[in-house]
Formats: C-alpha cells, structure tokens, sequence
C-alpha cells in the first residue's frame, strides 16, 4: 500500500494528513496559526513559527497513522493563495507573512486603476487586481518598507515557503503564482514587462522557477527530516493553490462542474480549456489540470466570519459546549433552523476581513430591533455569507449553462442546515464529498500523481473522491431567497459611499 501525505496551510489552521491510495484519511493533526492584526487591514504571522508548526503537525499526523515514514511515497501541499511571504539570502524569513485577508495595499490598487495600469495588464494577466494578490503587497513594501525588498532573495506563497523549508529548494507553482498577478498567461512565464508595469522590475529576478502541481521539487532534508520524523530523501511535489486543491479534491475534472469552497474566503469556480476574457469574472488563473484554466470568483467572505462570531461573541458558550462534550456549532445551527427563512429580517454583510464590493467595506448588521435575539444574528450571518457566494455564482453564470449540481466543501459543507441553505439560495443541488479535508486531500492527489501511485488526475479522482451527501433545493423557497437576495444587494448598495469615511 502506498501512503500519501498532504499539508494544508490555510488562514486560520495548518494541517497535515496521511492518506492511503483510495482516498482514505488515516490521521490528521492540526494546529491554530497565530495571526496578527498590527493595524486595522493587516494581517501577519510568524514564518519561522509557522514552519515549526509544520513541523510538529507532520510528525504528530505520521504517528497518529502509524504508517512508517518509509512507506510514504509523496508529499505534497495545499496553501491559501494571494498574501506574501518572502525570504532573504540566508532562507530566513525577510518579513512576517502576509495573509489573503490582508487589504492594506488598497491605494496600490486604487492608484493602478485610476493612472490605467490595471487596463494595460489584463491582456497579460486576464484577471483584477486585488489588495491582498503579491504584486499589490510587493508595491506597498516597495513605498513603505524598501530594505524588505533589497533584502529579499525569493518571492514566494505560503505552501512554497513550507516546501522550500522541507526541501531546501526554491519554487514557484502555477496554481498560485497564475492567480496573483504574476504570470502572463498567454506565455505561461514571468513576463518583464508585466512586472514593469507594476513598477516592481527589481523584482523580477526574485521570482523563483515555476512548476507544475504534481512536479518533484526536491526531496526531505536531513535536518527537516529531524523535526518531522518523515525519512530523509522523500520525494515533495510543488502542490497548489487550496482552490485548486478543494476543487481536485471535490472531483472538478471537466467543464461540467462548479465547487463552492466556504471557508475562511468565498471560493466560487469551475475550469475550462480558454480562460473568459469579457470582464465578467474576477479572475482567470491556471487550474492543477493540465490544459485546464481556473475561472474563480472569490473573496474573503465566508465562513471565517462565523469563526468571528464564535470566537468574539461566543467564547464562554463554546469554552462551556466543549467541557459538555458538545460542540458550538451544533447549538448554532439548532437556533439557525429554529427561525423560518420567510421570517428573518436581520441581514449581515460579511465583510470583516475585506469584500468582493469595496477593499474598505466593513461588516454590519442590518435591521436589529429588541426583538431580535443572537439566533436572529446567527441567521443573519449563515444567509449573509450564502448571499455573497450567491454574488460570485451569478457572475460565473453568465459564462455558462448552470451545472446539474455543486459541490460544496469548507467548514459549512459540516452544517446541514447550512448546505441546505445553499441549495435554497441557489435553486441547485449542493453535494457534499466523503473527505471533510479537501485541502489535504487535493494535496495527496498533488503527490500520488507526481510519485507515480496514479497515472493521472483522473485516475486519482476515481480512487480517491467520493460523494458522501446530496440536497435538493426546495422550490417553495425561490421567491423567498430571490427577495431576501435582493434586499441585500440593496443594503450592500446603499453602503458603498460610505466606507471611504470610517
């Protein structure tokens, strides 16, 4: 039996999970990153802490398996995309780590749009330009923090760093570097006059050499294999965006799908073999599939913003359900199906770490009164959330045929009320796949394809992908969804010349 592990480095938890070849999780271990907020619109972390955590997680996972590190073929990853980490000359970090939640470039963005940049890269990039993407970050190091980029050797994405710390080899990936504004996707390379436009040329030379998902990238190092417990000489794969990974791991194979990932961002995508150049969609990108574009629609909107919730305004509750043996989430959701769709009236725009409307816009609630109780603000978040992966799905739409069913994964495909919620909103069914981690699930696709366990993507989908659930949408509810829908485009509306003023 060959093993496969994947490492998932996302915004809030890394991961890591030992998977056998028909898409068995045999153990997982996790640990919560310690994210700063220096100032409002920052979003940091430790690089050395978070290697560390790595580390640890590896090891515990690989115990917790009792598979023999020896009998692990491959290793791959799953990482968040967009954000910054880089590092110097001597492989140390040159700057905390930069998340996707990140919007303090915003006047970078602002500023491109306005002197005509963002026109003069799209036929290069064929995506916007968003605050939180590497080339808006590099711009603002540039202006506030010059000695960060005279000193930084390599540019790279969170799971890139991890495997340059694994491996001692420096990557870039596709998957990552197509989606933040890189990489001229009509030559699939670095482009110097890109980077030019952005008025990052020194940057250019920094770039690391780009790779496939499933290309090997090195192998374990001595002195990782002593903090991992993992056997020196493993062969890594590059990996890839968690988008792609969610998508790989949910059995996006063909031009027929859509996946929804509500996570910590609002994932929104399906592949085809050209990307869409109307201006429709946000971005194109290249998907882990060779042959195949990324069309994603997404921001930072999703269920990172119940975590928010439970974690500011919950935190007794959930301190108590778990020395009960029960679980927060459970009670929420209790109170959520507790009050009929047709009856709520509270609306929450889910913008606490950025929105797909304004890089300023902040979260509120909507129409409180003293009747209203917390389960009418846990309502008001659930449908806020669907309503802004509703904003994302409609734009995708007007691209294509809608699909005869979604894939959802993320910490709400765990919700049943909430998936449910989903198929009401969206007037389609959602299904749901067996493995609850899809980031280290695409991951292990990523590395039994490079390790040669599988002789494609394909093939590794049919061993490794199963459909665990289906829910159908029930008519009764089209028009309540559609009016509740659009009284939160109306609410999001009205707000946007606000936002420039707090």
């Amino acid at each position: 039996m060959n093993y496969l592990l994947g490492i998932d480095n996302g915004g809030t938890f890394v991961k890591a999970g030992v998977i056998d070849g028909e898409g068995r999780l045999l153990a997982v271990s996790r640990e919560p990153i310690h994210n700063r907020t220096p100032k409002a619109g920052y979003t940091e972390r430790d690089m050395e802490e978070l290697w560390l955590q790595n580390a640890k997680v590896i090891r515990q996972a690989v115990e917790k398996s009792g598979v023999s590190p020896a009998a692990i073929a491959g290793i791959s990853f799953s990482g968040h995309g967009k954000g910054l980490y880089l590092v110097d000359r001597a492989g140390k970090p040159a700057y905390p780590g930069i998340l996707s939640t990140d919007t303090r470039a915003w006047e970078q963005v602002k500023r491109w749009k306005e002197d005509g940049t963002a026109e003069k890269i799209y036929p290069k990039t064929m995506q916007d330009i968003l605050a939180c993407q590497p080339v808006s970050l590099l711009a603002w190091l540039k202006e506030h923090e010059p000695a960060v980029l005279a000193c930084t050797a390599w540019v790279f994405s969170v799971k890139d760093y991890i495997r340059f710390r694994l491996t001692g080899k420096a990557n870039g990936e596709y998957t990552d570097f197509s989606g933040g504004n890189l990489v001229n996707l009509t030559t699939g390379a670095y482009d110097r006059e890109l980077m030019a436009l952005f008025g990052l040329e020194e940057v250019f030379d920094k770039l690391p050499p780009l790779v496939c998902s499933h290309e090997v990238c090195g192998a374990v190092t001595p002195e990782a294999a002593a903090l991992t417990g993992l056997k020196t000489g493993t062969p890594v794969m590059a990996g890839m965006f968690d988008v792609d990974a969610c998508g790989i791991a949910s059995g996006l194979g063909d031009e027929e799908g859509m996946c929804m990932i509500a996570g910590t961002w609002s994932i929104n995508e399906y592949i085809t073999r050209a990307p869409i150049t109307n201006r429709t969609v946000a971005l194109n990108s290249m998907y882990c599939l060779p042959g195949y574009y990324l069309i994603e629609e997404s921001s930072p909107t999703s269920a990172g913003n119940l975590q928010w919730f439970i974690d500011k305004l919950l935190a007794d509750t959930g301190e108590k359900r778990k020395g009960e043996g029960r679980s927060v989430y459970d009670l929420l959701n209790a109170e959520v199906a507790a009050i009929r769709p047709e009856e709520q009236t509270v609306y929450f725009l889910p913008f606490l770490n950025g929105s797909n409307e304004s890089a300023l816009a902040r979260g509120c609630f909507v129409g409180l009164t003293d009747y209203h109780t917390r389960s009418h603000m846990v309502r008001a978040v659930y449908e806020g959330i669907v309503f802004s992966h509703l904003t994302h799905v409609k734009r995708l739409l007007a691209n294509r045929e809608p699909p005869k069913t979604v894939r959802l994964a993320g910490g709400a495909a765990n919700s049943p009320v909430w998936v449910q919620m989903f198929a009401d909103a969206l007037q389609l069914p959602i299904e749901t796949v067996e493995c609850g981690e899809q980031g280290i699930l695409g991951a292990a696709i990523a590395a039994g394809v490079g390790a040669g366990v599988f002789e494609s993507y394909q093939q590794a989908m049919e061993k490794m992908v199963r459909v665990s659930g289906r829910v159908e949408p029930r008519r009764e509810y089209r028009a309540v969804y559609e009016k509740k829908y659009r009284t939160y485009r109306a609410i999001v509306e009205a707000l946007d010349p606000v936002w420039e003023q707090l």
